[in-house]
């Protein structure tokens, strides 16, 4: 299985500061098996775009996104996002977002993060912090694998 991870900050791609979530993103998905690239730090926007779908081209089977999912004027991953998925799964962002109100974390509804599929790829939007991150991988590491498998083609 292999997986990208792409950053979306528009101060970590300006060298403003270090993105220390994409690394955690990458440690996770490499202790589930996954051959991982990235991060892959880009500012908010058309870039995350660009990224995504480099990454769906090259045939990984996970891309997952960190970051731009908020309400601020340049957080714009889920609108380049929604354009390159082929189908939603609303399932695993509403349940990011739930996992982590139900954890004491009422900001984690504010998250308007996506999921789906763009062609054989599953691209989820996770929050751009590290408490939002390590919130979405716990939710993601138990079905990372069988969505892989499904959107191969597997039965259930």
């Amino acid at each position: 299985m292999r997986a990208t991870v792409v950053c979306a900050s528009n101060r970590a791609a300006a060298g403003v500061y270090e993105d220390t979530t994409g690394p955690v993103i990458v440690e996770t998905l490499a202790t589930l098996g996954f051959t991982v690239t990235g991060p892959v730090v880009v500012p908010d926007g058309e870039p995350v775009g660009e990224a995504v779908r480099r990454a769906v081209a090259d045939g990984v089977d996970v891309v997952l996104t960190t970051g731009g999912t908020g309400l601020t004027p340049t957080d714009r991953t889920p609108e380049v996002t929604r354009a390159l998925l082929d189908r939603e799964v609303p399932g695993i962002a509403e349940a990011i977002r739930a996992y982590g109100v139900g954890h004491g974390v009422p900001t984690a509804a504010l998250s308007r993060g996506l999921a789906g599929i763009s062609g054989r790829t599953l691209v989820v939007n996770l929050p751009g912090s590290r408490g939002g991150v390590k919130d979405a991988l716990a939710v993601l590491a138990p079905m990372l694998q069988h969505a892989v498998e499904q959107i191969a083609g597997s039965d259930h």
